[in-house]
């Protein structure tokens, strides 16, 4: 049976990001992402890659096609709209955002106020942060911050490089 999945901010071929993430070169952290996604998805599954594949540049699009399943994106900051009729040669679909089983699928966390009367739960990227917090005040001081369990981040580094599904993100549907 296939599974749905989801992850964000692959940065392929994107030297700041590897460093950053402990790699020692592109090619090292680009192998660990097609490593790590392999080792989960299967040929049937379908991921969706929740933004920023590359930063700005179609010439890593290719490493796509080493990525098991099939692959719908929702556009990062960092993905250019003139480049989708490139990333439409290795991936099944391209959207900005998508509503699925009532959670919506971003790139960056949407505001809160959506959250309060129109779904119950935000997968997301884009802040590499693995947790959402939101500050608690008693009259205008701020006490403490306040983790937000609605919003689930799954840029690479926070999901162990491997899309996640539903109920490995702790969603019950």
């Amino acid at each position: 049976m296939s599974q749905v999945r989801f992850i964000a901010d692959l940065h392929f071929g994107h030297s700041f990001m590897a460093k950053h993430r402990g790699f020692e070169s592109i090619e090292a952290h680009d192998a660990h992402v097609i490593e790590q996604w392999n080792s989960v998805v299967h040929k049937r599954d379908i991921t969706y890659i929740l933004g920023d594949i590359t930063m700005e540049k179609t010439d890593s699009y290719s490493l796509l096609n080493r990525l098991n399943g099939i692959k719908k994106v929702v556009l990062g900051n960092h993905d250019r709209p003139k480049h989708i009729p490139e990333l439409l040669k290795y991936v099944q679909e391209v959207s900005g955002m998508v509503q699925y089983k009532g959670i919506f699928l971003t790139h960056c966390p949407i505001h809160t106020m959506e959250m309060d009367y129109r779904v119950q739960h935000n997968i997301h990227g884009h802040i590499h942060k693995k947790l959402v917090t939101y500050p608690v005040t008693l009259f205008g001081v701020k006490l403490f911050d306040r983790v937000d369990r609605r919003y689930h981040c799954v840029s690479c580094e926070h999901v162990d490089f491997k899309p996640k599904t539903l109920q490995e993100l702790g969603i019950t549907r």
